[in-house]
């Protein structure tokens, strides 16, 4: 998969996920400065995520979405929910997330709701277990999110087009 533009893409919404106080002891005394987390996406299926650090708070989130709009990828998104069920980890964090119906609402926490919003899920269920660390929950539901297949890249897969899909379906119901 080629690199995304983020110019092309229009707007780009972005959320702050975390933000860190750091600090580095020295000779005469500690020095502090600022990490942050942050997501960036279209609500079109397109999202990306980067941590930046400065000594102040804004310039560690502008590098942090200058970041983010570097590393941008596409998600399949099919009526505001994904195509099927997934379990993505990173680390010690895992990340249930499971489609919803229209009119479930997006029932997820801390980093995994900021994550859906961006990329433009409304309807999910998801559940986050293992680390509470919002950098290696983030990075579970974007692994997660990064093995979901749409029908069509499944149908082209396996050398089928999708009328005949559809015929299959129809015909064993």
């Amino acid at each position: 998969m080629g690199r995304i533009d983020p110019e092309s893409l229009g707007q780009l919404k972005d959320k702050v996920i975390y933000i860190n106080r750091v600090a580095k002891v020295v000779k005469g005394g500690r020095r502090f400065s600022f990490s942050a987390l942050v997501v960036v996406g279209d609500e079109n299926g397109h999202i990306g995520f980067g941590k930046g650090k400065a000594a102040e708070v804004p310039e560690a989130i502008r590098k942090a979405v200058e970041h983010a709009k570097r590393a941008l990828v596409k998600v399949p998104v099919v009526d505001g929910t994904i195509p099927h069920q997934i379990n993505g980890h990173y680390g010690a964090g895992k990340v249930v997330i499971l489609p919803g119906k229209p009119g479930t609402g997006l029932i997820a926490g801390g980093a995994v709701r900021a994550i859906m919003e961006v990329v433009g899920i409304r309807n999910i269920v998801a559940k986050s277990i293992g680390s509470r660390n919002p950098f290696n929950t983030v990075r579970a539901t974007l692994n997660g999110l990064l093995k979901l297949k749409d029908s069509e890249s499944v149908s082209r897969r396996i050398g089928k087009n999708e009328e005949e899909q559809q015929g299959q379906t129809n015909e064993s119901a």
